[in-house]
């Protein structure tokens, strides 16, 4: 507010509706095999907000093998209350259906998430209903190497200032078995060891709900770089509507004073060992 009063003394026009504009609350699902979620449970909220105005709830499940069953999802309702649902997550051998209509059930309501890497390896039940909510289907992934990453629809907002091509860190590239009419490509990496390009980052349509993903994530490196940050984030703000077509935040949410700080004290919250 004293900001806000600051800016009125100094005659600085504020957009129409700026000052009223609550923060973004995001949940933020961690934990599994083979990542490390600790350390990535820092980076990307610290920078996302760093660059839009999101607050955070982060809850990882210490248990980090294949199968396993986060405690947040046992409640019916485990996303009320918040915006937006990133799934940093990573449980291949989870394959319960009803476990899994219990997660993806307030997505297809209209909860957006973001789904990131592994995310789309998880919950491999014979409904096949995971994969529909990523908006791709993979089951695999090649070798750990640097790749060219290509901008296919750099008019969208998501992908505005994001390079022609872009050559990742070291990074593990996903096989894409199929791509669901309901999802969009907007970049592919090409894969040096089947010599194709593989579909690794999109928006999908799941039901109500608004989701983005990529398959690009696997290194800390590769998180802390500017540019996965940056598309990172704007894949947020455009699957919670935040997003101008400029591809910038919204009014109000911008990074705002100390945001990072925040995210960095967010209060992690560790699930209780899974069942």
């Amino acid at each position: 507010m004293k900001s806000f009063l600051f800016l009125l003394a100094l005659g600085v026009a504020l957009p129409a509706g700026a000052a009223d504009v609550k923060p973004i609350k995001a949940l933020f699902i961690t934990g599994g095999c083979c990542h490390d979620y600790t350390g990535q449970k820092k980076i990307l909220p610290e920078g996302i907000s760093a660059r839009a105005n999101v607050e955070w709830t982060i809850v990882q499940d210490p248990n980090n093998t294949t199968k396993s069953r986060i405690s947040v999802y046992e409640k019916e309702n485990w996303a009320e209350g918040y915006d937006v649902v990133v799934h940093n997550e990573c449980y291949a051998d989870e394959k319960d259906p009803a476990w899994l209509e219990r997660i993806v059930k307030p997505h297809r309501e209209g909860t957006p998430g973001l789904v990131i890497h592994c995310a789309m390896h998880c919950y491999r039940a014979p409904t096949n209903e995971w994969f529909k909510f990523c908006g791709v289907r993979s089951h695999g992934h090649g070798g750990h190497f640097a790749y060219a990453m290509t901008n296919l629809q750099p008019q969208h907002p998501i992908m505005k200032g994001f390079p022609t091509i872009w050559q990742t860190p070291k990074e593990e590239l996903y096989n894409i078995s199929e791509v669901y009419s309901t999802a969009t490509p907007l970049a592919s990496g090409f894969g040096i060891e089947k010599k194709k390009d593989e579909v690794n980052a999109w928006i999908n349509q799941y039901g109500q709900g608004r989701i983005f993903g990529t398959t690009v994530g696997h290194y800390n490196q590769t998180m802390q770089d500017p540019v996965y940050l940056d598309y990172v984030t704007r894949g947020l703000l455009w699957a919670c509507s935040k997003l101008g077509e400029d591809g910038k935040p919204l009014p109000g949410y911008e990074p705002q004073p100390g945001g990072a700080a925040k995210a960095a004290s967010a209060g992690f919250t560790p699930a209780p060992p899974s069942k």
